[in-house]
């Protein structure tokens, strides 16, 4: 039986670099440095999307690169590129001379950890291309033939597989090896002239296998096709502050934008978020509590290691409404005295790491969803958002909703359309008066932003009410 060749053979190559080779640049460029490391990295991704009733995209691509960092005080020097040689990493060395010599005692190597939290194997090379594209046909057949108001039908499916390996000047050798897929549908009904659409989408850290299951992409036909339908008898969201009810799940995403990125340690440690200096001090409501968890099987936000190399953990960042801590990578938690969480994230080789987000929720509470409905005598339910705008210091935000409901007397009415939430991070934290017992986190779809660079991440949360948002309407 043949073995499979080892993945680290994507990144080494005889004649450009050996990992001896890898260690050795490591000790020679980094040794008068406080931190850093040497990051190389393959990448292979693929996309397909099918539209108007024919495959339109089919793109593939292979990368690898290597990223050197070093850290000296609160200076950072990094240089990148696309050819993984020994004679490339000792030009980007040349950089890191322009950082003053590290003065004090190197930081400690993160702690070692052979946990996986995903398989090593591949998405991209189980399934044949003939077989994906079906897929999309299937699927684009079956949305069609569902309801005589399907006008229009697309669908994406997409993957990735990464292999990452960092090596550190004091000895530290890390590999990760990274899938990623993910499926979506969008679906627009027509009716008297009249187009909605609605949207759904599924991923994970795992392989096409369980999207190619007919219950998981059925399911994403039907939610579509159940949110374009909803919306097609939408009327007019109204506009003012009142109750908001949120719905579980991807509703999160707003926690995840405006209080989330106000958490990460940059900012604090540089005194520009609204949370900066408040460990200790009461910023949410009773029950409020808070957590980012980057260890969690097969889930999008989800790492072994982050990209620094230190195993990702659960960080409890506001516990019962009192804020606990801060999301840290390696160079934060160093000038702010504290230990590292697993939230040194990047894109990937180009780009130096910051501390981000990776599954993002707030825990159950105790209260009945049903219950929390009954108490809205007036107000929304805002069942699933869009896109949305934050201002990472202040917290400030307006989300679209692509699904929301009037709610009177405890009642859920009309679906609406054009409603936004408009408020602050840590205002509306302050204002939540119910949380549910039904905590959940989205399906695997979140993209999160920061500093120009994208990462897979995750949300989730319980039904919440939250007393007193302004909601921008169309009536």
């Amino acid at each position: 039986m043949a073995t499979a060749p080892d993945p680290r053979s994507l990144i080494y190559r005889p004649d450009q670099l050996s990992p001896e080779d890898a260690q050795a640049l490591a000790r020679e460029t980094l040794r008068d440095c406080d931190d850093g490391e040497l990051f190389l990295q393959f990448i292979a991704t693929e996309s397909f999307g099918f539209d108007d009733g024919r495959l339109k995209t089919a793109d593939y691509s292979r990368d690898s690169g290597f990223g050197l960092r070093g850290v000296s005080g609160e200076m950072t020097g990094f240089a990148h590129a696309n050819d993984v040689s020994a004679a490339a990493i000792r030009r980007a060395g040349e950089t890191l001379k322009l950082l003053d010599p590290a003065r004090g005692a190197r930081a400690a190597a993160p702690r070692l950890n052979n946990r996986h939290l995903y398989t090593d194997a591949s998405p991209l090379d189980a399934i044949p291309f003939e077989r994906k594209v079906k897929l999309l046909e299937e699927i684009d057949a079956a949305a069609r033939a569902r309801d005589p108001r399907v006008a229009q039908v697309s669908c994406s499916l997409s993957g990735s597989w990464s292999v990452v390996e960092i090596v550190r000047a004091d000895g530290f050798l890390a590999t990760d090896i990274r899938p990623l897929v993910r499926l979506n549908v969008g679906i627009v009904a027509e009716s008297n002239g009249r187009r909605e659409t609605g949207s759904f989408g599924m991923g994970g850290r795992w392989l096409y296998d369980r999207l190619f299951e007919p219950e998981s992409w059925n399911r994403a036909i039907d939610e579509a096709l159940a949110q374009a339908l909803v919306n097609l008898e939408s009327v007019d969201a109204p506009a003012g502050e009142m109750t908001v009810l949120l719905g579980p799940g991807w509703p999160g995403v707003l926690l995840h934008e405006a209080v989330g990125h106000g958490l990460e340690g940059d900012f604090n440690r540089k005194g520009t978020s609204a949370f900066s200096g408040r460990i200790g001090e009461r910023v949410a409501a009773p029950g409020v509590t808070v957590v980012d968890d980057g260890s969690i099987a097969e889930r999008r936000g989800s790492l072994s290691i982050d990209d620094e190399g230190t195993p990702t953990q659960e960080t409890v960042l506001i516990e019962d409404g009192i804020l606990k801590g801060y999301m840290q990578d390696r160079l934060n938690a160093r000038l702010m005295g504290v230990e590292p969480t697993g939230n040194g994230r990047r894109e990937d080789y180009a780009h130096a790491p910051m501390p981000r987000m990776t599954n993002t929720f707030m825990r159950s509470g105790g209260d009945d969803p049903a219950e929390l409905l009954s108490r809205v005598k007036r107000g929304i339910f805002a069942k699933s958002f869009g896109g949305g705008q934050v201002d990472i210091v202040s917290g400030k935000f307006v989300f679209s909703c692509t699904e929301a409901y009037m709610v009177e007397n405890g009642k859920v009415g009309a679906p609406i359309k054009g409603a936004t939430l408009i408020g602050d991070g840590p205002s509306v934290l302050t204002k939540v008066s119910g949380i549910g017992d039904d905590m959940t986190l989205d399906e695997g779809v979140g993209v999160c932003g920061k500093g120009g660079q994208s990462v897979p991440a995750g949300v989730g949360q319980p039904t919440l009410l939250i007393d007193g948002i302004t909601v921008g309407g169309t009536a």
